[in-house]
Parts: C-alpha cells; structure tokens; sequence
C-alpha cells in the first residue's frame, strides 16, 4: 500500500471514529437531562393536600394541621416578658428592658419620626402632618398625664393601638418601640426642662453665649 493511500485511509478513519464517540456522548447527555427533568417535575408535581383542602384521612377532615401545643417558630422563643410585653407581675412596667444609651435615643428619633411624627407631630405636640390636614389629634405628649405614664404604658399603646390608633406590633420590632418610648421621653424631658437640669458645664456655655 502506498503512502498517499494510508494517509488517505487515516483521514477518512479518524473523523468516523470520533463521530462514533461523540454520538455516545449526546446519547448519555440526552439521558441524563431527561432523568434530571422528570426529577424536576415529580417534585413539582408531587402528590400534596393544597391549603383548606379537605382531607378524609383526619377525624376534621382538614388538611391544614394545627401546631403540636408548645410549637414556637424559629427566631420566635420570646421568653422575655418585660421585653415583648411591656408588662411586670400583670402590670405596665415602669423601667426599660435594657440600658438606654445615646445610639437607643437616636435610633428612636428615626423611627419615631418615620410612625410617630405625622400624627404626633416632630415635637411631640400632637400636631403633625396628618392633624393638619384634617384628621384628629392625638393628645400631647407634654400634658400631665402622659408625663407621668410609665414606658410599658406606652409599650402598650404602640403594640395594641388605642383610641384611633391601630396597632403598630406589625411594623415596629420590639425593641425599636422601646427605643421610641426612650425618645418620646427625652421629647418630654426637653420641653419641660429647666436651666438646673442642664450639667454645670454645658449651663455655664449656654450662659455664657
């Protein structure tokens, strides 16, 4: 045989194998994306009871199941009465759940002016943006009585609403209402402040400018 037809043979002989190979590859290809599919679809189409749907197999008939009693939800242990209640021995507390600090007011300031201040008014007032344009006003923060409530008082309002007020339990995280009440009471604290409430040495700048 000569060389120019074994060269010719070797052209022809390697693209027919590797044509073989590659057709055994998109044989096994083709396979396996079939098994991951109907894989994909069974657990998408498995068999399951739809919410409110009815169920035989229990004595109700129901198919949404009540929790097991003592379930509580993960992130959800709230073993902190004083903290997610505002309550003390069945009573409104009268302290804080935790140390107020300089960053507990300002966080405070920022979501009270984001859910208090359009009725409430910035300053406490009762004058906000809402109350001008129309709706009631809610009952300053600086009058007596509120003056002299306690923050689980106001713990409460804020979880349970009261008057026209609805609940803001939804929107406010606990520990931001407590941070709320730390501010309201600074809002109270500087409307009714004295020169003899000031430090020395903060008084002895103010007198001086």
């Amino acid at each position: 045989m000569s060389n120019r037809k074994l060269a010719s043979g070797i052209k022809i002989a390697h693209p027919a194998r590797w044509l073989v190979v590659l057709a055994l590859f998109m044989a096994m290809g083709c396979e396996g994306t079939t098994d991951i599919e109907r894989l994909r679809q069974e657990m998408y189409n498995q068999s399951r009871f739809e919410p409110l749907e009815k169920n035989t197999f229990f004595a109700d008939q129901r198919s949404s199941r009540p929790w097991i009693k003592g379930t509580v939800a993960r992130g959800h242990l709230r073993t902190d009465a004083h903290l997610y209640t505002g309550m003390i021995d069945g009573k409104p507390a009268e302290t804080f759940p935790f140390p107020i600090t300089r960053d507990v007011i300002l966080r405070g300031r920022e979501r009270y002016n984001i859910y208090c201040s359009p009725c409430h008014g910035q300053e406490g007032d009762g004058r906000g943006m809402v109350v001008r344009r129309g709706m009631k006003q809610p009952p300053s923060y600086h009058i007596e009585r509120l003056q002299n409530e306690t923050p689980g008082y106001f713990f409460d309002v804020m979880t349970n609403g009261f008057g026209a007020m609805y609940s803001y339990a939804s929107r406010i995280k606990p520990r931001d209402r407590w941070a709320i009440i730390a501010y309201i009471q600074a809002l109270q604290l500087s409307q009714n402040a004295t020169l003899d409430d000031v430090p020395a040495d903060v008084r002895q700048r103010l007198e001086n400018e």
